[in-house]
């Protein structure tokens, strides 16, 4: 019979309920949460935001890059930051929206979500994620219409 064999790799002896990614993202949020404190709260994290757009692949950059234009013709009145080292859009410090890169978290497309700040609300259930894979006149609607709804 053979013996068995224990794990070795370092992944496995550290893994301790996060993915590495994860863990990453919550540096990330540390960060941003010491940043803004340094900063004062006043401060606008626009460049923090388009810093992190800049280090995108550039299929998630163009993404990037059009949600943050569309968020700027129909919705000027959001605050651009960084959340979890994500591009994120809030009103009265409260995240509406935030774009995941595809790269983020090694998924097959990008995302679009929103929480709960957001007025999506449409009955028991409603999205509240939407997958993002490229941008088309069509997708900028849609986009448009989730903006306006989600901060209304």
């Amino acid at each position: 019979m053979a013996a068995k064999t224990t794990q070795t790799s370092k992944s496995a002896k550290s893994y301790d309920g996060f993915t590495d990614d994860e863990r990453e993202a919550m540096k990330e949020r540390a960060k941003e949460l010491k940043s803004a404190k340094a900063r004062g709260k006043a401060a606008d994290g626009e460049a923090d935001l388009l810093a992190k757009v800049a280090e995108m692949t550039d299929e998630d950059r163009v993404l990037a890059e059009g949600i943050h234009a569309l968020v700027k013709k129909v919705a000027p009145d959001l605050t651009a930051k960084t959340w979890y080292g994500m591009p994120a859009y809030a009103r009265d410090g409260k995240v509406v929206f935030f774009f995941q890169s595809a790269a983020k978290f090694k998924a097959r497309y990008a995302t679009l979500g929103f929480n709960d700040a957001a007025s999506l609300d449409d009955g028991d259930m409603w999205p509240t994620a939407f997958a993002l894979t490229t941008l088309t006149p069509e997708v900028e609607a849609r986009i448009e219409a989730l903006i306006k709804k989600a901060t209304a």
